[in-house]
């Protein structure tokens, strides 16, 4: 099944339209003709995607991005809008409300799923970023979790930061006094106890698969 994209869209030619072209290119659609039944359906599932047209009858457009984008639950679903409007001013202000994209109607159907598919490509590219792996060991940026298969780690502040630093240079060589400055942003000289206190902690609580955490001696760390 392809990704879910929700339509909220009052004109019924262009909603009819906009959901053809979509289920022919594979993805899973719902749509909705007001806010209402829209933030309604919200409650029960999550799209992967949001078509939105600025102009509805019951809410205005950019207060529904508004919306989602303060909510915990709906801010990182990504949303195109879409409107008739063609003044700079309202796709700068939707922008930075905080939708990711726009089309201006007129717009053909080419147009409209490369917009789409170009979208939920940096939505999944973001998300592999924000969840990290490494072997059994799982770190979640945002959420700022650490896992090793089912069991959660818990991490001070530092710990995770110097965890998460080594898994984004996977492979590579970190010089002590490269890790310093950028976890403590202090001078490596008279400090490297510290560090080495935080990865003696860190390899600890990772229990076995601490030992992804290489010492690489007179150099620094590695993790592999």
């Amino acid at each position: 099944m392809g990704a879910v994209v929700f339509i909220v869209e009052d004109d019924q030619n262009i909603r009819e339209i906009e959901t053809f072209a979509l289920k022919n290119s594979g993805y899973t659609v719902e749509d909705f003709d007001c806010a209402k039944s829209f933030f309604d359906r919200l409650q029960e599932k999550q799209p992967d995607l949001i078509l939105l047209d600025i102009m509805l009858p019951d809410k205005d457009g950019l207060e529904i991005v508004d919306d989602l984008r303060h909510n915990l639950a709906t801010v990182r679903i990504p949303i195109i809008m879409v409107t008739a409007k063609t003044t700079e001013l309202d796709k700068v202000k939707g922008l930075d409300i905080g939708a990711d994209d726009y089309l201006t109607k007129p717009f053909g159907v080419m147009e409209l799923i490369s917009r789409v598919k170009a979208l939920l490509r940096r939505a999944q590219k973001l998300q592999e970023e924000r969840v990290m792996t490494l072997g059994e060991i799982s770190l979640d940026s945002e959420k700022r979790e650490v896992y090793t298969g089912e069991e959660r780690c818990e991490l001070t502040f530092k710990e995770f930061e110097l965890l998460k630093m080594l898994m984004l240079n996977a492979g590579i060589v970190l010089k002590r006094d490269t890790i310093m400055e950028d976890i403590w942003g202090i001078d490596f000289e008279g400090e490297s106890r510290t560090l080495d206190m935080h990865i003696k902690t860190l390899r600890q609580k990772l229990g076995e698969a601490g030992n992804h955490i290489k010492t690489v001696r007179n150099v620094g760390y590695r993790m592999e």
